[in-house]
């Protein structure tokens, strides 16, 4: 089966680790692999902006890079909900729209992808490289209404012996981030991030993970200053993938 995987652009400039760590869970699943060298953006920021022109213009580069694929599988919940969910829109009436719509048919994001699709249980017995015993989850706004991605990343973390989740309260809600609302309303933005820390000090776990590289900054970073030095935040594909992600 050949998987085209898109990196995202936070992941490749913030925290390649993921990146790697995605490729090997979907290697060690039977995939082969296309990661397109040239690949950069899926047009997200210009969307939500308002700007559809570079939007489209990325969104077409990311049809020509990924259409061959007979899969394409990001490490976050934002990037493939804004191919799956909002390329249809974006090209509307284009000359491209029937083939981006086949594209879009095709995108998951990657916990879905192994638990829908590959209905893979190949990181049984695995633990992080961080050690970790204990962790809250948190459900990026996008993975979960637009991508339904909520039981997936639990139950393949639920494979992991001696990993045990504590269900923070609020899961569901917003860590503040939303991309440029984090810019626009800055203020806003961290009293919300300062609820979710709240939350996640009250479960007193070892780390909180997720799959989305934006809300994992915003959240650690608001941790940080807080003066919160110990709890790790981690995506879920480090987590699978173990000590060997590297």
């Amino acid at each position: 089966m050949k998987v085209g995987l898109f990196v995202t652009c936070l992941v490749d400039l913030m925290r390649p680790s993921i990146g790697f760590a995605a490729l090997k869970l979907l290697e060690d699943a039977g995939c082969e692999v296309i990661v397109p060298a040239a690949q950069t953006c899926c047009g997200q920021p210009g969307y939500n902006s308002g700007d559809r022109a570079s939007a489209l213009a990325l969104a077409r580069k990311v049809l020509g890079e990924f259409e061959d694929c007979e899969y394409v599988v990001a490490p976050s919940g934002s990037c493939a909900g804004m191919i799956r969910t909002h390329y249809p829109d974006l090209f509307s009436a284009q000359p491209e729209e029937a083939r981006a719509a086949k594209l879009c048919a095709r995108t998951y994001e990657l916990t879905d992808f192994l638990v829908s699709v590959m209905h893979t249980a190949g990181t049984a017995n695995r633990i992080t490289k961080k050690s970790i015993k204990s962790y809250t989850y948190h459900d990026s706004c996008s993975g979960l209404r637009e991508l339904n991605v909520k039981a997936q990343p639990r139950a393949l973390l639920a494979m992991i012996d001696g990993l045990t989740l504590k269900e923070m309260d609020e899961c569901e809600t917003c860590c503040g981030f939303g991309g440029t609302f984090a810019v626009k309303y800055g203020d806003i933005s961290t009293h919300i991030a300062d609820r979710k820390c709240q939350n996640i000090a009250k479960c007193n776990v070892d780390a909180v993970v997720l799959g989305d590289l934006g809300c994992m900054l915003n959240i650690e970073g608001r941790l940080r200053r807080r003066g919160d030095t110990a709890t790790q935040v981690l995506h879920v594909a480090e987590v699978l993938a173990g000590d060997d992600s590297r």
